[in-house]
């Protein structure tokens, strides 16, 4: 199942894009032989600033035809890294090819996406930056693998 990361904004050279890099190599390298993989990071930009619906619609566009749709959002469900790695498994096992998983910008995303999503994830009560949120996230997935491929990285 190939993993997609859309999100609002993009991401410049830097300490955040060097970690969300590192993580999806490793994730890249464990998830082959678990059939999950590859990911990539869709970074679509609303130039016009023209608001969420608009920033909606560019995302949108971004989705692979017929993906999961995960949104991360302040209202998502808070689950654990097992919990996580048990559902990107599960989306596998169902036969599913593709997840997306979508960031919004700085406003969050569109109630119209939202509503359109299969799964919604949060990292908590707390606000955090979207460009924060991408490096979270890529952890959080490299994590997952790890967790299904049985390795020592996660620990209890």
């Amino acid at each position: 199942m190939r993993l997609h990361i859309c999100a609002a904004g993009r991401l410049r050279s830097g300490p955040e894009k060097s970690l969300i890099d590192d993580y999806l190599t490793r994730f890249d390298r464990t998830g082959r032989a678990l059939g999950l993989g590859p990911a990539r990071v869709v970074e679509i930009e609303d130039k016009k600033n023209a608001g969420m619906a608009a920033e909606a619609a560019l995302l949108r566009k971004a989705l692979p035809k017929g993906a999961v749709i995960c949104t991360l959002d302040e209202r998502g469900k808070v689950i654990s890294s097992p919990d996580f790695a048990d559902k990107l498994a599960g989306w596998r096992d169902s036969g599913r090819q593709d997840l997306a998983l979508i960031i919004g910008g700085a406003d969050g995303i569109d109630p119209s996406l939202r509503a359109e999503a299969d799964f919604s994830i949060s990292f908590g009560k707390m606000v955090w930056p979207h460009m924060l949120v991408r490096v979270m996230l890529a952890e959080q997935i490299y994590r997952a693998a790890t967790i299904l491929a049985g390795s020592p990285y996660h620990r209890v």
